[in-house]
């Protein structure tokens, strides 16, 4: 019983202290939150004092902010203030000056008025002296004041004429300098970058023999084998004491050349008979046909021709076996060719149309001999039968000066032709028939009175003239050239032209003793 007792109280008291607990704890809990919140009023209160202080410093420091500005606000002002200040001293400095200046004016105008009015007065005095004088000069020439007029401007025409006369002949002598100048310079480097070896032509050729026994060999019996090759060939075969050597002559370069294969062939062969010689004939023409076309065709890419017809390549070919005074053709044409073009680059004008001009200018030539016309006229046939440019054809045509140029590239062609005919050692003849010409050329020079003597230079492309000074002037000096050079192209006959040089000199010699 007392324990059942003992386990009440024991529960009870435990609940009683529990209650207890739970209440003091609740005290605590209480008092915790009660100075919390304490704690917490007074940190707000703290922070609304510092937010305060906070509040008043800014406040403190915006209106001395303000205080400054207004005292920069407050200086600046009374910069602007000085400026506008003495920018009106200024203006009203200026407008004393202005109203003085103007007075100034006033005054002189006034002065100028009087001076008009007093111009105005002495002007019509002069001009009354004036129209009495003219009265008096019309009285003493006899002429009206036109008549005066017309005279003295007839007699400034006739001035101003000679003047402007005398200036195109300044400015015309300057434009032949220049331009003669400038030609030299263009033709000598066309020359330079185009330099050339020329070698005569001659009329015979040499074929080298084994022995003297292939003399007999080649006459034959009673001189058949000789005569065969003289027939199918058409040239001259000589034979003579000249040792393992025979000469073929013949003024046709083409059957000379067909003639020596052909004997060569001969001989290496070692059969010779009318036949075998035949044979032979006919190998050494078709050799002849292909090396044409080959010399054709190197010439055409060597000038840098394009689209040529294969006859006119094979015509220009065909100009390897052709010489005029001895100047091979072929070359003379690659040469022109090649002086145009530099010439017409260099002077801004159609390189190809010049090139081609000067391969084909003397294109005639190629054809046979028994055709009638010039190499000129035959070329322009030649040229029209296939379609060539007209330019090229002109340029053809005139290169002897049959027909007007009508290009500059035309003009080009004349010159390179002449240029590359006149090198000397390009064209050959007879020595006789060359010192004749150098004779005739001096003595039309001897046979004029004054001339001291006479000298035929550059092959006798120049004669240069030494007069007698006492008897010839400055102004005879012109009409004796002219004279000399219109009595040689009556009395003489020559390739190109001939440059008539006049020379007057005068010598003083005195000795210093």
């Amino acid at each position: 019983m007392d324990i059942v007792i003992n386990i009440a109280v024991f529960l009870i008291a435990a609940v009683i202290f529990t209650f207890v607990g739970i209440f003091a704890r609740k005290k605590i809990a209480e008092s915790k939150m009660q100075s919390a919140e304490n704690e917490a009023k007074k940190i707000i209160e703290m922070a609304n004092i510092e937010a305060e202080n906070k509040k008043k410093e800014e406040i403190f420091k915006a209106k001395e902010e303000i205080m400054n500005a207004r005292k920069d606000l407050d200086q600046e002002i009374r910069e602007r203030r000085g400026e506008v200040q003495n920018q009106e001293r200024r203006l009203i400095q200026k407008e004393e000056n202005l109203e003085k200046k103007q007075e100034n004016v006033e005054r002189k105008e006034q002065d100028l008025q009087s001076q008009e009015i007093e111009l105005d007065a002495k002007r019509k005095e002069v001009e009354e002296v004036l129209n009495k004088q003219l009265l008096e000069l019309q009285k003493i020439s006899g002429l009206s004041k036109d008549d005066a007029k017309n005279l003295l401007l007839s007699e400034m025409e006739k001035q101003l004429t000679a003047e402007k006369a005398a200036l195109l002949r300044d400015m015309e002598s300057k434009l032949k300098e220049e331009s003669s100048k400038n030609a030299k310079e263009v033709i000598s480097y066309a020359i330079q970058k185009c330099a050339a070896d020329h070698t005569s032509e001659t009329t015979v050729s040499i074929v080298a023999l084994p022995n003297d026994d292939m003399k007999g060999r080649i006459i034959g019996r009673e001189g058949r084998n000789i005569k065969t090759l003289e027939t199918l060939t058409g040239i001259d075969l000589i034979i003579d004491d000249t040792p393992e050597a025979v000469v073929i002559s013949g003024f046709d370069p083409l059957r000379r050349e067909v003639a020596r294969i052909a004997l060569e062939k001969l001989i290496e062969d070692g059969r010779i008979h009318p036949a075998k010689i035949e044979e032979m004939v006919e190998k050494a023409k078709e050799e002849i046909e292909q090396t044409i076309k080959e010399e054709g065709e190197r010439a055409v890419l060597e000038t840098g021709v394009i689209g040529l017809n294969p006859d006119l390549v094979k015509l220009i070919g065909k100009l390897k076996y052709r010489t005029s005074y001895g100047q091979n053709v072929l070359n003379h044409s690659i040469e022109v060719s090649n002086l145009a073009r530099i010439m017409a680059e260099e002077l801004g004008l159609d390189a190809n149309l010049a090139r081609r001009a000067g391969l084909l200018h003397d294109i005639g030539k190629a054809l046979d001999h028994d055709m009638e016309g010039t190499h000129v006229e035959l070329g322009v046939d030649i040229l029209k039968k296939y379609k060539e440019n007209e330019k090229v054809i002109n340029a053809v045509e005139a290169h002897h000066e049959d027909v007007e140029p009508q290009t500059m590239e035309a003009v080009l062609i004349q010159a390179a032709d002449a240029i590359s005919a006149s090198r000397p050692g390009a064209r050959r003849e007879t020595l006789d028939a060359y010192i004749k010409r150098l004779e005739q050329l001096e003595g039309i020079a001897d046979s004029f009175e004054g001339v001291e003597k006479s000298f035929a230079i550059q092959a006798g492309r120049e004669i240069r003239i030494i007069v007698k000074p006492e008897k010839i002037n400055d102004d005879q000096m012109t009409l004796l050239a002219r004279d000399i050079a219109k009595r040689v192209e009556e009395e003489m006959e020559y390739p190109g032209q001939i440059k008539v040089n006049v020379v007057r000199e005068t010598r003083v010699i005195d000795y210093a003793k």
